[in-house]
C-alpha cells in the first residue's frame, strides 16, 4: 500500500468526526462534513471529464473551500495547481497552459478575472465559482454541485504519483512549475512533525498563503495530525490578533515581514496572547533585532525558525525553541536556520558541486525523499537544479562543525564590492537593530568605483526620525565597514509578494535599467 495524502482525512473521520477541522469567515466544519465533501467535489470533477493525473487549478483566497479543492484533486488522483494570487491575468494563464490545467475554481476576488482568462488561456475549459451570491455567466456553482453529486470512493492514488504543481519565481523568465508528489510532501509533513510535534489539542492559525508551500506545509502538519485549523483569508495583523485571542490559537507561521506588523500593531496589548505556544517563521531571512524585539513583545510564545525550499516539498531544516531561549542562545546560533529534518541530507559545495569544509560559504544543496522530481517541461532547468542527485538551491550559506546551517544570501543577491563578498542578509540583521528600524531591503547597486555598492532601503517606526547617516554609523559598531551601506533610502513601505517576501527585483530595477550588467 502507498502512502496517500488522503490517508489523514479517513483516519480524522474514524477517529473525530465531530471535531472542528476548520474554522473560516464563513463558519466550522467537523471532520465528517469536510470529508464528505472533499468525496463529492471529487465526484463532481470526474463528472467534469478530470482523470487521475489531471491538474486542478484554484485561484482564491485561504478558506475552507481550498482545503476541499486540495483533498477532492487527491481523493480524484489528480494534482493540485495553487495559483499565485498576486500574479498578473497573464501570468496566471501561462501557468495553467504550461501544465494544462482544464478546471479552475474561482473565487468572488478574482472572478471579474474570468473573461481575460479565458480569452489567454487555451488549456481553461471550466470555471467553478466557489463565492457567495449569484453564479456568473459561464461558470458552474462550486455549492450545487457538492449538493447535487453523490460521493464517490478515493482511488487511493499516492506514492511517486504527482500531487501539485506549485509555480515558483517568473521575476526573471517565466515561472517554473515544482511538481511534488505523494511521497514527498508526506515525508517533508512527517519529518516537521518528528522535530516540532503538534499535540491533539493543538488549534493552527493559517494566515499565511495557501498557494504557497509554507502555508500548504502547515496545513498538511496539522491535517494529518488531526488538529483544527482556523483560516484567515490572508495576513492581517489586526484579524490574526484577533483570531488567535477567539480561537485560542497555539501554533501559527508567519514571515518575518507579517512578525513586524504583528508584534508593531498598537492594538497587540489589548488581545489575550496566552494561549499561542509557538511562533514558527521562516521563508526569508529574519533581521536579528526583529526576531528580539518580537520574542520581548511575546513572551509567551517559543520561536522557531524553519528553511527550505518549494523544491524540497517545503522547509526541511530547523532551529528549535531551546535554541531561542536565553539559556540555549548564543549570537551565532540564533542566526543559524537549523538542521535537517529526518530523512534530508544537507551540504555545503562550491561551483563543481564539490563540498566544502565547515565556516566556508558555498552553495546549499539538499537530497532526500521530499525532493521534486522536476521542474514541469523543463528538462533544462531541471538537469541544471538536480545534479549528481543532489537538488542546488542556488541559496549561498555554510555549516559549522555541528551541522548547523547558516544562510548569508541568495547566491544572485551577493553583493560583490570592490572585490569583496557582501551578503545582504548579514547587512539587513545590523541595520534590523537599530531601535528606529522597523523593516529594510539592502541590495547591491552600480558603482563606477566598486562595481557595486551597498544600499539600503529602510522603514522606519512610526514617529521615528532617524536619517542615513545615523543608520551607517549604527552599522559600523556592528559590521566592518565596507559591509555597511553607502547609501540609504527612506519608503514608507517594501514591496512584498503574496507570501509575504520582499520582492527586491522590484526595488533594484531602477538602479540596473538600461544596463548591460544585471543583478537578478
Amino acid at each position: 500500500m502507498e502512502l496517500q495524502l488522503t490517508q489523514a482525512l479517513h483516519r480524522n473521520i474514524r477517529h473525530r468526526p465531530a471535531d472542528i477541522a476548520y474554522v473560516d469567515d464563513h463558519g466550522r466544519r467537523s471532520w465528517a462534513e469536510f470529508g464528505n465533501r472533499a468525496a463529492r467535489l471529487a465526484a463532481a470533477l470526474a463528472s467534469l471529464a478530470a482523470a487521475k493525473g489531471d491538474r486542478i487549478g484554484i485561484l482564491a483566497l485561504n478558506g475552507g473551500i481550498y482545503l476541499e479543492t486540495m483533498l477532492a484533486a487527491w481523493w480524484l488522483g489528480s494534482a493540485i495547481n495553487p495559483v499565485n494570487i498576486r500574479w498578473s491575468v497573464a501570468e496566471i494563464a501561462y501557468s495553467l497552459d504550461d501544465c494544462d490545467t482544464g478546471i479552475l475554481l474561482i473565487d468572488e476576488s478574482f472572478a471579474p478575472l474570468a473573461p481575460e482568462l479565458r480569452a489567454r488561456s487555451k488549456a481553461l475549459k471550466t470555471l467553478i465559482y466557489t463565492g457567495p451570491g449569484p453564479v456568473p455567466d459561464g461558470m458552474l456553482s462550486y455549492e450545487t454541485l457538492i449538493a447535487e453529486t453523490p460521493p464517490m470512493a478515493d482511488t487511493e492514488t499516492g506514492g511517486e504519483s504527482l500531487a501539485g504543481v506549485f509555480y515558483t519565481g517568473g521575476t526573471t523568465g517565466n515561472p517554473k512549475g515544482v511538481m511534488l508528489t505523494h511521497n514527498g510532501l508526506l515525508s517533508n509533513t512527517l519529518g516537521a512533525l518528528l522535530e516540532e510535534p503538534f499535540a491533539e489539542d493543538e488549534t493552527i492559525l493559517i494566515a499565511a498563503p495557501l498557494f504557497h508551500l509554507a502555508g500548504a506545509c502547515i496545513f498538511l502538519r496539522a491535517f494529518t495530525r488531526g488538529c483544527g485549523t482556523v483560516l484567515l483569508p490572508g495576513f492581517n495583523a489586526a484579524a490574526t490578533l484577533r483570531a488567535i485571542a477567539t480561537e485560542r490559537v497555539t501554533f501559527t507561521l508567519l514571515v518575518p515581514t507579517m512578525i513586524q506588523m504583528l508584534v508593531d500593531h498598537p492594538d497587540l496589548p489589548n488581545h489575550d496572547l496566552s494561549s499561542l505556544r509557538r511562533i514558527m517563521y521562516g521563508a526569508s531571512p529574519i533581521g536579528e533585532g526583529l526576531l528580539l524585539r518580537a520574542m520581548a513583545r511575546l513572551p509567551a510564545a517559543s520561536f522557531i525558525q524553519s528553511y527550505g525550499l518549494t523544491e524540497t516539498s517545503g522547509p526541511f531544516t530547523i532551529l528549535p525553541a531551546r535554541y531561542h531561549t536565553p539559556e540555549g542562545r548564543t549570537p551565532d546560533r540564533l542566526r543559524a536556520a537549523g538542521r535537517p529534518f529526518w530523512g534530508m541530507e544537507l551540504r555545503i559545495v562550491d561551483p563543481d558541486g564539490n563540498p566544502v569544509p565547515p565556516g566556508q560559504v558555498g552553495e546549499i544543496a539538499a537530497r532526500g525523499p521530499g525532493i521534486m522530481p522536476g521542474y514541469w517541461q523543463k528538462p533544462e532547468q531541471t538537469a541544471a537544479a538536480l545534479r549528481h542527485g543532489w537538488l542546488h538551491s542556488g541559496d549561498a550559506g555554510y555549516m559549522d562543525e555541528e551541522g548547523f546551517l547558516f544562510i548569508v544570501d541568495r547566491v544572485k543577491d551577493m553583493i560583490v564590492s570592490g572585490g569583496e563578498n557582501v551578503y545582504s542578509t548579514e547587512v539587513e540583521s545590523a541595520i534590523s537593530k537599530h531601535p528606529d528600524v522597523a523593516a529594510c531591503a539592502v541590495f547591491g547597486i552600480p558603482s563606477e568605483k566598486w562595481g557595486e555598492a551597498v544600499h539600503a532601503v529602510v522603514v522606519l517606526k512610526d514617529g521615528a526620525e532617524a536619517t542615513g547617516e545615523a543608520i551607517r554609523a549604527h552599522c559600523k559598531t556592528l559590521i566592518a565597514g565596507y559591509k555597511c551601506p553607502g547609501t540609504v533610502e527612506f519608503r514608507d513601505a517594501l514591496p512584498v509578494s503574496g507570501a509575504g517576501k520582499t520582492l527586491k527585483h522590484v526595488l533594484r530595477e531602477p538602479f540596473w535599467k538600461g544596463r548591460d550588467r544585471r543583478v537578478g
